[in-house]
């Protein structure tokens, strides 16, 4: 647990300093205007309609921008954004990011019979499992830390969240910092997922 505890911590410094110029001339009027063909599976001011589509509105704009360049450049394969994001510049990912970052973030309920483990889980972590509290980096309120390119959590769909969880575990995706998401991930069970996911939907 300490050593996963100390990768945090470095990785949060690496990446908050490799980060910390990027957005400085981003542009969300042309980030609207650019944002336009997201609509369709992430709503217009960012907030989607269907489980499998993450709410984008009041994300964390480096972790928005880092997405849309993975994405680009094949780092995290998402065949349902094939093709919507290979002519981004990085200057587009970060206008588009920002529009998204400034707009109303989702507000979602709850189930109450998983919020118990869920809590849990997001707050304090499972000691005896090595699971690190997910409030350590994604912030006791759900919001995250753009410096360190950890993403807002709260009011997200759990349905993208816990697969995301799992894409993670098996290996799917491989796009977080130092592997973080992937150590902490697998050593969840499906259980934990579907309570932390639960929970954070509801945090608001």
């Amino acid at each position: 647990m300490r050593q996963l505890l100390a990768s945090l911590a470095i990785t949060l410094g690496i990446v908050g300093v490799a980060h910390a110029d990027l957005q400085g001339d981003a542009d969300a009027a042309a980030g609207r205007d650019k944002a336009a063909a997201c609509a369709a599976c992430h709503g217009p001011a960012g907030i989607s309609i269907a489980p499998t589509f993450p709410n984008l509105a009041g994300q964390q704009a480096s972790y928005l921008a880092k997405q849309i360049m993975d994405i680009r450049d094949a780092t995290r394969s998402v065949p349902q954004m094939a093709g919507q994001v290979d002519n981004f510049s990085d200057q587009d990912a970060w206008d588009v990011a920002i529009y998204f970052a400034g707009q109303e973030p989702a507000v979602g309920q709850a189930d109450p019979a998983l919020v118990e483990r869920g809590e849990a889980l997001y707050r304090a972590g499972d000691m005896a499992k090595g699971i690190p509290a997910c409030a350590a980096c994604h912030t006791p309120t759900g919001a995250g830390i753009g410096s360190a390119v950890y993403p807002a959590l709260s009011g997200q769909h759990a349905g993208y969240i816990e697969s995301t969880l799992k894409a993670f575990a098996a290996g799917d995706r491989t796009n977080d910092p130092n592997g973080v998401m992937g150590d902490i991930a697998a050593k969840m069970s499906d259980a934990d997922m579907a309570a932390a996911a639960n929970y954070v939907l509801g945090l608001h």
